[in-house]
């Protein structure tokens, strides 16, 4: 059984909607986000960037920075820019990206649930960072950003989201990266119509927002802790809820600087103790599992993974991206910290293959691995062993907009 909630979310009004909701502010090179912060006083990423236009700044991420993004959160909704639903609804999303529409549901996703492993996990979670965004939500008293959650085939909700998305969208806006975005507001009788085609569900899945739905947990956990007032919404999570059908997973490629003091041909000898190589004439992606492709120093080739490097029976043994790690990365070039070790960079899969040659070329990489993506099986796989996948392992789309639908933690 899966619960979600209804909410009365804080949303843009109308005419600004397109101006407020905003791609996550990590995701903006930094000259793109100093432009957007001058040229639009409604940009959400004014609230989360408080101080943009200030000589003297508070310290990242400490209570004071906290502080002021509250401040300015409610400087939007004092102006108006922000208004609350009066009722709990529960709401539809659907965005268009290159002709495919990923459409599903916004709502509560239960922290009970979390706890439980019914919303299922696949990624290891720093300590430190948790802290650090329990610490924010508590201050701030809101989640903006929805982690994004998978679900099983179900027809009765494919069939109640056909029937909702056939009527007028309370949003329908583009934004400059080419992606149409359209939200739905559920009336009382349809919101329940859903929340009750959830509870067929025997588990959800989460596909991207591990930190983010480790820290609404630890804030519920912390504030028990401390016999504070409890405040219902402290049991839900802002959510979207998507058909695993409908999701994109794309691969993460992996950039290597140098060849730990191996010469071309070393390396393609000890390369070959693990894979089939195969020269090509150009660049490519690799067309199943279990090939790569490889561009050292401007030639591409072929990787076909030999099978005793392969363990099928594992969950994660059996990914390319671990059976790179464990056959190449680690013993060959000496990575030993895929996230620490500065010898490697990730490129996500959504980035051209082009592209991904080109930064070869100009030669700060000597080598670089393209990967096949995994699928959302392998995914559900490790989760379900309660496994952890390898750094890195997938881009998955869609990549939702904080902003649209805010969940107020503190009602």
């Amino acid at each position: 059984m899966t619960k979600i909630s209804a909410f009365k979310a804080l949303r843009p009004v109308r005419d600004k909607v397109h101006l407020v909701a905003t791609r996550p502010y990590y995701s903006y090179k930094k000259n793109v986000l100093k432009a957007k912060l001058e040229d639009n006083p409604y940009t959400f990423l004014r609230i989360i960037n408080p101080e943009f236009d200030k000589t003297v700044k508070t310290k990242p991420n400490s209570i004071e920075r906290f502080g002021l993004v509250k401040d300015k959160y409610k400087e939007f909704i004092d102006q108006g820019i922000l208004i609350k639903d009066r009722d709990a609804h529960i709401y539809v999303y659907r965005q268009t990206k290159d002709g495919h529409a990923f459409t599903g549901v916004i709502a509560g996703a239960s922290v009970d649930e979390y706890e439980q492993d019914l919303i299922k996990k696949h990624e290891a979670t720093l300590t430190s960072r948790e802290a650090m965004f329990t610490n924010y939500l508590d201050i701030v008293g809101y989640n903006a950003e929805p982690v994004l959650l998978s679900y099983p085939h179900e027809k009765e909700i494919d069939l109640l989201l056909e029937k909702y998305i056939s009527e007028r969208p309370e949003y329908e806006f583009t934004t400059t990266d080419r992606i149409t975005h359209e939200l739905w507001v559920l009336n009382l009788i349809d919101s329940n119509a859903i929340i009750k085609a959830f509870e067929k569900l025997p588990a959800t899945y989460i596909a991207d927002g591990h930190h983010r739905s480790a820290s609404s947990a630890g804030l519920k956990r912390h504030r028990n802790n401390n016999g504070e007032i409890h405040f219902p919404n402290e049991d839900y999570f802002l959510a979207f809820f998507i058909d695993e059908n409908k999701l994109k997973i794309l691969e993460f490629n992996r950039l290597v600087k140098n060849l730990n003091k191996l010469s071309f041909s070393e390396f393609l000898n000890l390369l070959s103790e693990s894979f089939d190589i195969k020269a090509l004439e150009k660049s490519t992606k690799p067309n199943h599992e279990h090939q790569m492709t490889m561009c050292l120093e401007g030639k591409w080739y072929e990787l076909n993974c030999k099978p005793h490097i392969i363990d099928e029976s594992h969950p994660v043994k059996c990914l390319d991206a671990e059976i790179l790690t464990q056959s190449v990365l680690y013993p060959i070039l000496g990575i030993q910290d895929l996230k620490t070790d500065e010898n490697i960079e990730f490129v996500s899969g959504a980035e051209s293959i082009e592209s991904f040659e080109e930064r070869i070329k100009k030669g700060k990489f000597s080598v670089g691995f393209v990967l096949y993506p995994a699928s959302m099986d392998q995914v559900k796989k490790v989760a379900d062993h309660q496994m952890i996948m390898p750094p890195k392992s997938t881009w998955v789309e869609p990549k939702l907009r904080s902003g649209l639908t805010i969940y107020n933690i503190n009602e």
